[in-house]
């Protein structure tokens, strides 16, 4: 009997005593906690997209993330402790449906995912097209009584964008910002960014161009000169 106690009860007595101390002390620390819910948004990540492709949807969705757990984890969570992912390998240019599970999500061990919104999203996809188009100046402004312009120098005359390629081939040229030739009777030169509205167009190099505008002198005629038609 002094044997089996000795083997079996007073063998590491310290330590059986300590466990079932700290059992209850783990138990009644998560009984304190409560647990809560909190919403946050996430961006929706793209992965293995192929590399001729492009998203051609103007806009791309982000993904409300409901998770539930402790209180004291809920409150410690940040927006990039929480990614929602999808898989793009082996996509085609097309449309395509999308579905959003808990299992595309992933989010600190002590939480669960309790709603996904949207559950579906809809993408357009498009072959990826790079090409040049010219640029167009935006001149404006009053002129200096007698004089007109007589040309405008544009360097380099254009620029090499990409992008989606039904984006890509409805672009015609690409613009300047406003450049003020008001009251001018020699040459202006400045340096503009050049432009494309469609923001799914990637503009490849983006420094400014530069822009001579060369005015020259109307030159005088004698005599009466009859009113430009309307």
């Amino acid at each position: 009997m002094r044997e089996f106690l000795r083997r079996y009860v007073f063998h590491n007595l310290g330590l059986k005593l300590i466990s079932p101390a700290l059992a209850v002390g783990v138990w009644l620390a998560v009984a304190r906690d409560p647990v809560a819910e909190v919403a946050i948004d996430v961006a929706i990540e793209f992965h293995n997209i192929p590399e001729n492709l492009e998203i051609s949807s103007e806009s791309i969705p982000k993904a409300q993330i409901r998770l539930r757990g402790p209180e004291r984890v809920v409150h410690g969570l940040r927006p990039s402790d929480v990614s929602a992912e999808i898989e793009l390998s082996n996509l085609k240019p097309g449309e395509r449906t999308f579905d959003l599970t808990a299992q595309q999500i992933h989010e600190p061990p002590e939480l669960e995912v309790v709603q996904v919104v949207p559950s579906q999203f809809h993408l357009a996809f498009d072959t990826r097209l790079t090409r040049e188009v010219p640029v167009q100046p935006r001149v404006m402004g009053t002129f200096a009584s007698g004089y007109d312009i007589e040309r405008i120098v544009v360097d380099p005359p254009s620029i090499t964008i990409s992008g989606p390629k039904k984006h890509v081939d409805a672009i015609v040229s690409a613009i300047t910002d406003p450049i003020d030739v008001s009251g001018a009777m020699s040459q202006v030169a400045v340096r503009r960014h050049a432009y494309v509205s469609d923001p799914l167009i990637q503009v490849a190099s983006p420094d400014p161009v530069q822009v001579t505008v060369i005015m020259h002198k109307i030159p005088f005629t004698s005599g009466v000169q009859s009113a430009k038609p309307e």
